[in-house]
C-alpha cells in the first residue's frame, strides 16, 4: 500500500476512532498505518467530524473531533470545486447513483488516485484507473 495515491472514504476514518466496532476500528488503524500517499477531500473531512460527533456511540467530543480531522488534515486533500461538483451531478444522473458518492468518485479521479477504500460502493469496481476496495471484507 506504500507509495499509492489512495482516496479514503468517511467511513473508513470514522471507524478508526469506533470504539463500538472493535474489529472495524483494529482494521481501519491498520490500513491507515500502512498507507503513504493517503487521500482525502474536503467534503471527507467535512463528514468524518459530523460523524464523530453524532453518529459514533459513544460519539466523541466537539474537541476530540476537532483534534482528529486536524490531524486527518495533514493527508493530502483535495478541495471539492465547481468542476467537481459538476462532474458529479453528470455521473450522479447518468448512473443513478447517490450524489455524495459520485462526489467521492470524482474527486478520487482528480486526484489521480489508483485505489478508493470504502465500504459504501461496490467491491472491485471500476471508475476509470480507480478501483473500490473494502477493506473490510473477509
Amino acid at each position: 500500500m506504500r507509495g499509492e495515491h489512495v482516496f479514503l472514504d468517511t467511513n473508513v476514518l470514522v471507524y478508526a476512532f469506533d470504539a463500538g466496532e472493535p474489529k472495524k476500528r483494529a482494521r481501519a488503524q491498520e490500513v491507515l498505518a500502512a498507507l503513504e500517499g493517503a487521500v482525502v477531500s474536503t467534503q471527507i473531512l467535512a463528514e468524518t467530524y459530523t460523524a464523530l460527533t453524532r453518529g459514533l456511540k459513544p460519539k466523541l467530543s466537539a474537541k476530540d473531533a476537532e483534534v482528529a480531522v486536524n490531524a486527518l488534515s495533514d493527508l493530502t486533500v483535495q478541495l471539492v470545486d465547481v468542476p467537481a461538483i459538476t462532474a458529479a451531478m453528470v455521473r450522479a444522473r447518468r448512473e443513478m447513483a447517490s450524489f455524495w458518492d459520485a462526489l467521492v468518485i470524482e474527486t478520487a479521479l482528480a486526484a489521480k488516485c489508483t485505489r478508493l477504500l470504502t465500504e459504501d460502493l461496490q467491491h472491485g469496481q471500476r471508475f476509470g484507473a480507480l478501483v473500490i476496495e473494502n477493506p473490510f471484507l473477509g
